[in-house]
């Protein structure tokens, strides 16, 4: 794969480290000077079935026997290079990702700051420390002071990654968790975002060779059952994000003995107290949670579809809808929206007239939209239902009058709820997580922050490391009666 250059003409989405020239098919992305090709490898399940029976080979010689703390030094060591504009790693993604995902260049260079940072080693020592105390048990059999025994953590021979495409960066989170725990790992990219596991990964192999055998990217057609059946039969752990129906695929043909963690559809939205309704402390919440939900235009799990907004403050939630309509504004300037489908653009379009509709008829409704084309969208709406958006930064703010109330307008929705972002006081955020958590949301967060969860945060409620392992005890002297 030619990043050595800073504008490569043909970029490599995979890494097949036990097949040395695969077959490859091509995809062309942008116009005159800015075109470039993707390659797309085109497998047959045999060869397919060989790079798994290499990666499980290479993690028994390799990945079983080298301390944690290496693996971290070489994830840092890639994660520098995202990090890093002068470097061809770097360049490539910063080059390639708006095209083949739609998202402005000021996203994508947003969201490799962001990721990658969280892809250093302090950052990984802290998941480690998070979930497992001492990550050296890892490595070995360490002590448990409570009972004068031993105990350690074995990781996956082998771990099967199946990606979506909507944010760029989650799957190399995702292979990341999988080296800590020292699982060979194999990821199938999506069709909408092919690219940036597969840069990692030569990455990892440039930076280790011998680490870079136990990892693999590549991709094929969903749905295919024979290529689906050469990766997951000799899995021991299986990761799936995604749709439901994808996620109910895979996990039907996921073998009986593996562990399977899906990752499916989830949907996350804003609350706002009347502690930040006070004047600044508006127009503070009124920022964050637009760059909520302008961050990845609102396709993420983690985006915001509209913000309840606790009525009886000094702003009312007709005057903060305003203020968020404003800092939408500022954000777009800053951070644009990408490139729509027609099908997206004309849902947000008949949101518009709809409420314009409204709005001419009375009772509360307020249309704040973007001057030229479909940028970003705001809606006051008076009814209190909890309504999914459209995405694409189209926002609806809705009053309540009280924060106990929100608990039966989203109650329905429980199994799928994730985030909650929050604008208020310590108190009011605890009394907001008191009321949702019972219902399903597994993580609150400051308005602002809900895009850029921590490493050890858990994911839908699950501490995605010890997910993926399995222990081993040894019982001392403390456990004789």
């Amino acid at each position: 794969m030619p990043v050595n250059a800073s504008r490569p003409s043909v970029i490599d989405a995979f890494h097949l480290p036990a097949l040395e020239h695969p077959r490859a098919t091509t995809w062309s992305y942008g116009k005159g000077e800015d075109a470039f090709e993707v390659r797309i490898p085109r497998l047959a399940p045999a060869d397919l079935k060989r790079q798994v029976e290499a990666l499980v080979a290479a993690r028994d010689r390799v990945l079983a026997r080298r301390p944690v703390a290496e693996i971290i030094n070489v994830v840092d060591a890639v994660a520098a290079r995202l990090l890093d504009p002068a470097d061809p790693l770097r360049q490539a993604a910063e080059r390639a990702l708006p095209a083949v995902t739609a998202y402005s260049p000021a996203m994508i260079r947003l969201v490799l700051d962001r990721m990658a940072a969280d892809w250093r080693a302090p950052r990984l020592r802290e998941l480690l420390r998070a979930e497992f105390g001492d990550p050296r048990v890892l490595d070995g059999f360490q002590p448990v002071a409570r009972s004068g025994g031993l105990h350690a953590a074995f990781g996956p021979r082998l771990a099967v990654h199946v990606f979506s495409g909507n944010v760029p960066g989650v799957a190399v989170t995702s292979l990341i968790r999988s080296l800590l725990v020292k699982a060979a790992t194999l990821g199938k990219a999506a069709v909408g975002e092919p690219l940036l596991a597969a840069l990692f990964a030569r990455g990892v192999a440039e930076a280790d060779a011998e680490l870079g055998s136990c990892l693999a990217v590549t991709y094929w057609p969903g749905g295919d059952e024979m290529m689906e059946r050469a990766a997951l039969d000799g899995a021991d752990a299986v990761v799936v994000y995604g749709g439901a129906e994808a996620v109910s695929a895979i996990r039907a043909r996921t073998p009986a003995s593996a562990r399977f963690l899906g990752y499916g559809p989830k949907v996350s939205f804003g609350v706002v107290a009347r502690g930040a309704l006070d004047g600044g402390a508006a127009r503070e919440a009124a920022r964050g949670a637009a760059r909520d939900a302008s961050t990845f235009d609102q396709q993420g799990c983690v985006s915001p579809h509209l913000f309840y907004v606790e009525e009886g403050g000094r702003v009312s939630p007709h005057e903060w809808s305003a203020m968020l309509a404003e800092e939408m504004a500022g954000v777009e300037r800053e951070l644009p929206r990408g490139t729509l489908a027609p099908g997206e653009s004309s849902a947000i379009r008949q949101l518009r007239a709809e409420a314009e509709f409204a709005e001419a008829g009375g009772g509360g409704m307020r249309l704040h939209a973007s001057a030229e084309g479909t940028a970003w969208t705001v809606v006051h709406d008076p009814r209190p239902d909890f309504v999914a958006s459209c995405l694409n930064r189209l926002v609806r703010v809705k009053p309540v009058g009280s924060l106990a109330e929100i608990a039966g307008l989203v109650e329905p929705y429980g199994a799928v709820l994730q985030t909650v972002g929050v604008g208020g006081t310590a108190e009011e955020m605890r009394t907001v997580a008191e009321v949702l958590a019972p219902l399903g949301a597994s993580r609150f967060s400051p308005l602002g922050s809900m895009a850029w969860p921590p490493p050890w945060w858990h994911h839908d409620g699950r501490a995605p490391l010890r997910e993926l392992v399995r222990w081993a005890d040894v019982e001392g002297p403390g456990n004789r009666e």
